[in-house]
């Protein structure tokens, strides 16, 4: 029987008929994989609550045609209810589990599973801020596909910094001649703060000003859609409250 096993994290869900569901989980060595859970939404499923979002599993898959079937699933992390308990912890990790389905399926690496596990651990204890271990998430999610914002040089002719204006189409800070009309402006703290969400000097992150972290938050929200190409609906329900 064509099966194999895995660690996931599930990262959303859809009803399946009267019993069923689909769950689209991200795998540690499988990329991004979509299968169907029968029978979890009875109440007497071995394993339904396993398989909800923000869930990190060892789960077992037989190999289907067009989706995988779910085996069997044990948890290795169950932060659904921590999460799910905070409104500011509930609505950061949907963010992140929504960032993660929408990086493309060459870009699941080992990595970028490692990093939503941190991430979802991290929110469930609440070490820090919500938006805080969100912003951080979705800054190195992005520096593991390719797309790291330039913070020290000019992000589109290479020109030493410091650099004041931060412009997502162009990749992060530009120097004065390669900064559109109209670029907002970035202070030097919040430029700082940047570079240590991205560094986890969570020390320095801690300490930074409710000023700083929402203008950090707005940037990288905006870089990470428009390299995804496409909005991040939960960043809408996201508290930027420290």
């Amino acid at each position: 029987m064509p099966t194999y096993r895995d660690e996931a994290v599930v990262l959303r869900t859809h009803k399946l008929g009267e019993a069923d569901r689909i769950v689209t989980m991200l795998s540690k060595r499988h990329g991004k994989v979509r299968a169907v859970a029968k029978g979890v939404r009875r109440t007497s499923s071995r394993f339904g609550a396993r398989l909800e979002p923000f869930m990190v599993v060892d789960v077992q898959l037989y190999i289907g045609r067009s989706l995988d079937i779910v085996q069997q699933a044990e948890s290795l992390g169950s932060y659904g209810a921590d999460i799910a308990a905070h409104y500011d912890r509930y609505t950061s990790a949907s963010a992140m589990v929504e960032t993660a389905d929408r990086l493309n399926e060459a870009e699941a690496t080992p990595q970028q599973y490692l990093l939503l596990v941190g991430g979802l651990r991290a929110l469930s204890r609440g070490d820090h801020a919500s938006r805080s271990i969100l912003d951080s998430y979705m800054l190195r999610a992005m520096a593991l596909s390719g797309w790291a914002p330039g913070l020290t040089e000019c992000a589109r002719c290479g020109a030493p910094g410091p650099h004041q204006s931060f412009v997502a189409q162009l990749g992060g800070l530009v120097c004065e001649n390669c900064a559109p009309a109209g670029s907002p402006r970035v202070s030097s703290d919040t430029v700082r703060l940047l570079a240590s969400l991205m560094e986890g000097d969570w020390a320095m992150v801690d300490a930074a000003s409710a000023r700083d972290a929402a203008g950090a938050s707005g940037l990288i929200a905006a870089y990470a859609q428009w390299h995804l190409e496409r909005g991040i609906r939960s960043l809408s329900h996201v508290e930027g409250a420290r």
